[in-house]
């Protein structure tokens, strides 16, 4: 796990911006996945940025999404396939029907999580995956006490994660569901390269235990301890309560040129 300290978004989103405009580059019909959030919204508004210049293009890339309420109408502006394509998809050059998400809509949605893994594993499993990461060590929609092997499922969450998310509903909390359908975090631990993305101080707790705690359930996003390549990109806000701070900014600061993110 790599840590990446940085003094803003700007930074990051330029940062996490290179590290996917290399990897379409290099392979353009890539597999990407997807995080909704404020976390990624500086990186892809980076990946805008650079296809205008005409610096990249995802025409021949394909993306799968990590999650999605259950029951939303489909014309709801909060589901997560309209957020997605209002952010970033919907603002590059992805072919139709090349951006994927769990459906939850369906009538079997234990069906519908088992279709969406295979879906994956057809494309040749996703090459880059962001991740934002919760108050409560979420990824994905894996709430704590979720299985380290799970798989796309449907997850009941939690009362902070709809406290949390209650800003996107007018801070209704009634309006926000209580069900969604997400990828597991076995699902997602098969991703190649994962790029986590956390800012601000509300952060700060969740990532001291992602990156300096204990695996455990309880914080989900330790499983992400034993995936051979993660990229942690933060700020000065959700770095502060990292033990090992200061050894992470010398370790990014001298390391070869060549190893790349």
């Amino acid at each position: 796990m790599e840590i990446v300290i940085l003094p803003n978004s700007q930074e990051i989103g330029r940062l996490g911006g290179g590290v996917f405009a290399d990897l379409v580059t290099a392979k353009p019909d890539a597999v990407l996945g997807l995080a909704t959030g404020s976390s990624p919204l500086a990186i892809y508004d980076n990946l805008v940025a650079r296809h205008q210049a005409g610096e990249v293009s995802f025409a021949q890339a394909r993306a799968f999404t990590l999650d999605e309420y259950v029951g939303l109408p489909a014309d709801h502006p909060e589901r997560y396939r309209s957020v997605i394509e209002k952010d970033f998809t919907g603002r590059v050059d992805f072919a139709p029907d090349s951006v994927q998400g769990p459906n939850g809509l369906a009538e079997d949605l234990r069906a519908a999580g088992a279709e969406y893994d295979a879906a994956i594993a057809a494309a040749g499993g996703v090459d880059l995956q962001i991740l934002g990461i919760g108050t409560d060590g979420h990824i994905g929609f894996n709430e704590p006490g979720s299985s380290l092997a799970s798989r796309t499922r449907i997850k009941t969450l939690t009362h902070q994660t709809r406290l949390d998310n209650a800003r996107f509903f007018d801070n209704d909390l009634d309006a926000v569901p209580v069900h969604c359908l997400t990828q597991g975090l076995g699902t997602i631990m098969e991703a190649r390269h994962i790029l986590l993305v956390a800012t601000g101080q509300g952060k700060a707790e969740a990532v001291h235990h992602l990156v300096e705690g204990a695996v455990s359930a309880m914080w989900p996003g330790t499983i992400l301890q034993h995936h051979p390549h993660v990229t942690v990109l933060l700020d000065e806000a959700a770095a502060s309560r990292l033990q090992l701070a200061a050894y992470y900014r010398q370790t990014y600061a001298s390391k070869p040129a060549w190893q790349g993110l």
